[in-house]
């Protein structure tokens, strides 16, 4: 009888361990791929400008509104780079963040305060922080790079006309205000439609939403309202896009650390 029972139980071992492990891995290969299919379809515009307004807003609904520009350039075999300038208003036009995107590497991001012609470099414990009152914080602003995440597949979910494909990603770099992040690709162009920001206490903190895409030179989608709300203090703030232009001509010149004093 004991060896009858023991055949038994080895036998639902084997039957149950394929069931578990497979279906683990499975998430995770699925999460990475989409998110590698993601972002291929985003690459491949060598560079960009993109002309857009900053509208913040606080809990009482007054708003503050600036205008700016992002331009971006892609670079081999490194991450994206990254230069945001503000032209209005007065009192913060040429106030620019230069970011160089990293993998698992730490980003550099170098912020130049017109004011004082001096160029400050952001720490990784400051990058948590948020960017120039925003509610975006400078790592924000960095490009997603998949290599700077873990990534699961949750679920496929309904994402109002679309279904959405639920990716977990967490950080793998150091010094992150977000423990993990919820990210909504829409399943037939893999667009972000939404991102969920959770702290590293595993709460829901803020929201990114994603509207407004258009499509360029037949293969580019592009948000051109981006929408970020902090559920803990009801503050939010809108980029609203007025104008995408591709290979502008941007080179490297155009994103170094020294080129931040003569930013145009």
């Amino acid at each position: 009888m004991r060896r009858w029972i023991d055949k038994v139980l080895f036998c639902l071992a084997v039957l149950t361990f394929p069931v578990i492990a497979p279906a683990a891995e499975m998430a995770a290969d699925k999460g990475v791929r989409l998110a590698r299919e993601a972002d291929a379809r985003f690459s491949g515009f060598g560079d960009s400008v993109a002309a857009m307004h900053m509208i913040l807003r606080n809990a009482r609904g007054d708003e503050a509104v600036r205008a700016l520009r992002i331009k971006t350039l892609e670079v081999d075999g490194e991450g994206d780079r990254s230069l945001v300038i503000f032209d209005q208003p007065r009192d913060i036009a040429g106030t620019a963040l230069l970011s160089h995107s990293r993998g698992v590497e730490p980003d550099d991001q170098w912020l130049y305060l017109p004011e004082l012609k001096r160029v400050k470099r952001i720490s990784g414990a400051n990058r948590s922080g948020p960017f120039m009152g925003s509610e975006f914080a400078f790592e924000d602003l960095t490009a997603p790079e998949v290599a700077k995440y873990d990534h699961l597949w949750l679920r496929d979910a309904p994402c109002g006309p679309f279904t959405c494909h639920v990716i977990e990603r967490r950080p793998r770099y150091t010094g992150s205000g977000y423990s993990r992040q919820e990210v909504w690709l829409d399943s037939a162009e893999l667009r972000p439609m939404r991102v969920d920001f959770f702290d590293r206490r595993g709460d829901h903190i803020k929201t990114l939403t994603y509207g407004d895409y258009r499509l360029y030179e037949g293969r580019f989608w592009r948000a051109h309202d981006l929408f970020m709300e902090n559920l803990r203090t009801g503050k939010s703030t809108r980029l609203v896009v007025s104008q995408f232009a591709f290979r502008t001509g941007l080179s490297e010149a155009d994103f170094s650390r020294a080129s931040l004093k003569r930013v145009r």
